[in-house]
């Protein structure tokens, strides 16, 4: 059926686009939206689609505003595509878009799972008082009769197992799906069985006790019931899915972040033929910018991004371009001069024509090189899910053989022994400690960064960083402060430092350049008497004119000076040689055509920077400086620091190519940046690490945060990282420990010897054990010395 009446032969979806269930394809409740038909469940789903207020809810994390059609992607396995949102069908992990767009509703997934997580908790902490409450105090009997309390149990823990676990038992079944070509087990596998099984056992047990030996039945006349463990199990992987997902959200951000550098409109100007006429003397109309093609002229007017890549053809302005350069200071641009989309204009406008739109700017190239990196990563439970694929067919292997030796050979009564058998088996093998081995280890660790100055944005990041062997680093903002400082180096003439330097200060008052906010700082550093200025100029960009107590002060580089007609700059060229050689910036200042002082302005290296480079090589990793800043202001830093290999005069997207490379030759790469032009190389690295300083797209795209800029705390957290992987390989000992030993036991292969098998209550009991276990070791990370 099509909404417009009509009818289609093209086939149905087996997916509802708006809540996510699985639906009859051929079933009489469908739609149709740009060739494509769908199903539905109901006709409020329908309605919904139709409307446009579609997107799955319970599947695919996506959006509101999301095309339901889109190409959706696994982040665990990148190389599943399928259209539309859904399951992977080899992990179970819900898939996400493989293109962010900037504009984003809710999170659909996020959102269902938290409302699940919501009730799962409201419903599961009555049941586990229920079941824990009669061990700890027998009188709790004499309240809630062991009858009364085990359909009490059965009416709170269901919803929990059957609503707020449905998605995993969804794709636990799909992992084992008997008309899928091979299986996937998975986490999601074992989460199905134990689950499942546990609550299967206890609705028997509830429902019909009499089925069960005397033996088993307790002095109260009724069998042990296992919901707690049911639905305590589904609580807690709703806990580590929701973590999950917002971490995800987090990662998606900082595509969009980047994506919101480019203004969503242009100012677009029709030129006038007439002569007489500037080419952008014309009609001026605001367009989206997806509307801009190239040949198009658009004015830039002064603190406004620049829209789309393209070349200055009238007017003048300073462009701070640190998104691609990484250099703090702004650019001048004018008439033939090329500009890149999301830099932005100041002290001037221009009109620009467009050359490069849509997918071919560098901002769009920064964008895809970011997505690609992060779909490349693999998540940090994929140890887990690799030991699962072989533990699930174990344990199933087991339990069904454990059932056939009771049930054919063992005593009497042989199907209730059997059944208890085969429950007690996949009870004790239940994922609890299994799931809780990496997450609690990591969330601790995380907990324990965060007091050391270190925000661990990304799981995969902590466990990566101990397998570190070559650390890249940014320059400006990471090796060195990022702000430009200003100090008076020589003056000649006769005049006086603090003259010179109140006339510089004075002269640069008008400007909007960060080297003129230094030379102000260091004007107020002295304590000095800032005079007013007038005729203030900025004729060719590289400087500033004006008269200041009656006198023309002029303020800028060499060239400028020498441009201008100033005389006696030729005195400074040793001390400016030798500024250049540092790596700092040579600004000369003239007094009524003379030359008469030399600042010099420098970013400085960070105070904490030497020890912390130091300590990094005495842990034997290898250092690189990778930078857009010129090769020999990079060098001279990297001297300074001991650094030999230098990557300079390097754009964004030849940035993630570097760190690609390296980890092309097998080496495990941690990126340190705090800068747009960073991202990329960020994304690239097996662990990327913003400074707390920087901007927020580094910030989002990174996986760790230097909270205080310290690169201090990145030799802590590695130390970190070191103690909790450790941590997590004590913990997966400890879990696959207690199901190695118990799963024979509940297997009945003492039973010959003692007489006596392991009852799902000490399975249980086992299982919590293991958990307790797990949680115990890892909070042992709060107090281990780093």
């Amino acid at each position: 059926m099509r909404t417009d009446g009509g009818t289609s032969t093209a086939p149905a979806t087996g997916l509802d686009p708006v809540c996510g269930m699985t639906v009859d394809p051929d079933g009489p409740i469908t739609a149709e939206r740009d060739g494509q038909r769908y199903a539905f469940c109901s006709e409020h789903c329908r309605h919904r689609f139709v409307d446009g207020a579609g997107g799955h809810a319970g599947h695919g994390g996506g959006r509101a505003e999301e095309d339901p059609t889109a190409t959706h992607t696994c982040p665990m396995h990148p190389e599943v595509r399928q259209q539309g949102p859904g399951s992977c069908p080899q992990c179970g992990m819900a898939l996400e878009p493989l293109e962010v767009t900037a504009e984003a509703g809710p999170n659909h997934e996020l959102d269902d799972m938290t409302r699940r997580l919501r009730v799962a908790a409201l419903l599961a902490a009555p049941v586990v008082v229920l079941e824990m409450g009669s061990h700890l105090v027998p009188a709790v009997h004499d309240v809630v009769p062991p009858a009364v309390s085990a359909w009490l149990q059965l009416a709170l823990a269901t919803p929990v197992v059957l609503w707020a676990g449905w998605p995993f038992l969804q794709r636990g079944w799909a992992s084992v799906h008997p008309f899928r070509r091979g299986a996937n087990l998975n986490m999601f596998t074992l989460i199905a069985l134990g689950v499942g099984v546990a609550w299967l056992y206890s609705v028997v047990a509830t429902v019909a006790p009499g089925a069960f030996p005397p033996a088993l039945r307790g002095d109260h006349g009724t069998p042990d019931t296992y919901f707690e463990p049911a639905a305590v199990v589904v609580a807690l992987v709703l806990v580590g899915q929701v973590l999950e997902l917002r971490a995800r959200e987090r990662t998606s951000g900082a595509v969009r972040a980047l994506l919101g550098l480019a203004p969503p409109t242009a100012l677009r100007v029709s030129p006038r033929t007439a002569c007489g006429h500037s080419p952008s003397a014309g009609d001026e109309v605001e367009v989206p910018l997806d509307q801009v093609a190239v040949g198009d002229l658009l004015r830039v007017r002064p603190g406004e991004r620049v829209p789309v890549d393209g070349v200055v053809v009238e007017g003048r302005a300073s462009v701070d371009q640190s998104m691609v350069t990484g250099e703090p200071m702004p650019v001048t641009k004018g008439e033939g001069d090329a500009v890149v989309g999301g830099t932005t204009a100041s002290g001037g406008g221009f009109v620009m024509r467009a050359e490069g739109v849509g997918r071919d700017t560098v901002l769009a190239r920064i964008v895809a090189s970011v997505s690609a990196a992060q779909r490349s990563k693999a998540p940090v439970q994929r140890v887990a899910d690799r030991v699962s694929s072989v533990f699930v067919p174990v344990v199933v292997a087991v339990a069904l053989a454990a059932f056939l030796v009771w049930a054919l050979a063992g005593p009497e009564p042989r199907l209730p022994h059997a059944l208890v058998v085969a429950v007690s088996v996949l009870i004790i093998a239940c994922p609890c400690a299994l799931g809780l081995a990496t997450p609690m280890s990591i969330g601790v660790g995380v907990g324990r960064g965060a007091g050391l100055g270190v925000l661990v944005r990304d799981a995969e990041a902590l466990e990566l960083l101990e397998r570190v062997d070559v650390v890249v680093l940014d320059k400006t903002g990471t090796l060195t402060q990022g702000a430009p400082r200003a100090e008076l180096v020589a003056t000649t003439g006769g005049a006086g430092g603090d003259d010179v330097l109140r006339w510089a200060a004075a002269a640069e008052r008008g400007s909007e350049h960060p080297l003129a906010r230094a030379v102000e700082a260091a004007a107020a550093e002295r304590g000095l008497a800032v005079p007013a200025a007038s005729d203030f100029e900025a004729p060719a960009g590289r400087g500033v004119s004006a008269v200041v107590e009656g006198r023309r002060v002029l303020v800028g580089s060499p060239a400028f000076l020498a441009g201008s007609g100033a005389r006696g700059a030729g005195a400074f060229d040793a001390e400016v040689d030798a500024l250049r050689a540092e790596g700092g910036t040579a600004v000369l200042v003239a007094v009524d055509g003379a030359a008469v002082g030399l600042l010099a302005v420098t970013d400085p290296v960070r105070e904490s920077t030497p020890a912390a480079l130091d300590a990094l090589r005495a842990q034997g990793l290898e250092l690189v400086v990778l930078t857009g800043d010129a090769r020999a202001t990079a060098e001279a830093v990297a001297g300074r620091l001991g650094i030999e290999r230098v990557e300079a005069e390097v754009r964004p997207e030849d940035k993630a190519r570097v760190v690609a490379d390296l980890r092309a030759q097998g080496r495990v790469v941690a990126m340190v940046g705090d800068g747009v032009n960073d991202a990329p190389a960020l994304a690239a690295a097996d662990v990327g690490v913003a400074m707390g300083s920087g901007t927020d797209v580094a910030v989002e795209g990174a996986g760790v945060v230097l909270l205080h800029s310290d690169l201090q705390a990145l030799v802590r957290v590695r130390a970190l990282s070191r103690a909790t992987m450790r941590n997590v390989r004590q913990n997966l000992w400890f879990a696959f420990a207690y199901n190695g030993l118990g799963i024979p036991l509940a297997a009945g292969v003492l039973y010959p010897v003692v007489g006596v098998l392991l009852s799902p209550v000490v399975a249980a009991a086992a299982m919590a054990l293991s958990s307790v276990s797990v949680i115990g070791n890892a909070l042992r990370l709060r107090r281990t010395p780093l």
